[in-house]
């Protein structure tokens, strides 16, 4: 079959702007892109159909998430001596969260390069949050496969630089501490109910209502059941005042 004479033109218009974007992207992070094909797959979520686009970031981010924890561990290790394993695990968990993760991507400006479906463009502010997470840790996977451990180390400490600096007691899983907040009132733990399932079906949007005795019920979302639940408790937890937000 003949190809339409457009085809060729349009195709190729993408590469260069694909070429151009990793480019800047290379110039940003200060690292360099030599296996172009890897990061362009760092860059695609999942959503995106057509345009040869048939692998996406989450093996990269499967990889990516177990170097940033081994880098963050190993910086946490040496820099406080004293502290136990209780501790250490509480940083551990408050750095590489979807929070701490997403803040990161904003900083490098990272969701402006992914490449995504039509139906992902149209979400804003915290329903993309976790899709921010996972691009910084699929971008660390293909640091760590090009360029190797120490430039992936790196990467890591120079963006969570002050985040690992910081001499403070990282907060504790959220649906533990409101269980332990609210055995203080009374004996009925914190009862969960998801309301509502969205979104398609590689990404859904779940939200849970979480309801304890006495106070009103919060709810939250994320994209798996676990993580609405923790939303949801750390809505009581800050409305009630027991934490105090960050900023």
């Amino acid at each position: 079959m003949a190809e339409r004479p457009e085809t060729g033109p349009l195709l190729h218009m993408a590469r260069v702007k694909r070429e151009k974007t990793l480019d800047a992207l290379a110039e940003t992070i200060g690292v360099p892109i030599r296996d172009r094909e890897r990061f362009e797959r760092a860059l695609t979520h999942a959503s995106l159909q057509g345009d040869g686009a048939t692998k996406s970031y989450e093996r990269l981010e499967f990889l990516g998430d177990r170097v940033l924890g081994l880098v963050i561990a190993e910086r946490l290790f040496g820099q406080f001596p004293e502290a136990d394993e209780g501790e250490l695990s509480l940083r551990l968990n408050a750095l590489v969260s979807a929070e701490a993760c997403a803040e990161i991507a904003d900083q490098i400006g990272l969701f402006d390069y992914v490449r995504q479906g039509s139906d992902l463009k149209k979400l804003k502010g915290d329903r993309t949050r976790n899709i921010r997470a996972d691009l910084v840790e699929s971008l660390i996977a293909a640091i760590y496969l090009g360029e190797g451990l120490e430039t992936a180390r790196d990467f890591i400490v120079r963006h969570w630089g002050e985040r690992l600096d910081a001499d403070v007691i990282a907060r504790r899983d959220p649906k533990t501490a409101l269980q332990e907040w609210a055995h203080q009132s009374g004996p009925t733990p914190p009862r969960y109910e998801t309301i509502d399932r969205s979104g398609p079906d590689h990404e859904p949007v779940f939200t849970i209502r979480v309801v304890v005795e006495g106070v009103a019920p919060a709810e939250g979302q994320g994209r798996s059941k676990r993580i609405a639940e923790q939303e949801a408790a750390a809505a009581v937890l800050r409305r009630e005042g027991v934490w105090k937000d960050r900023d």
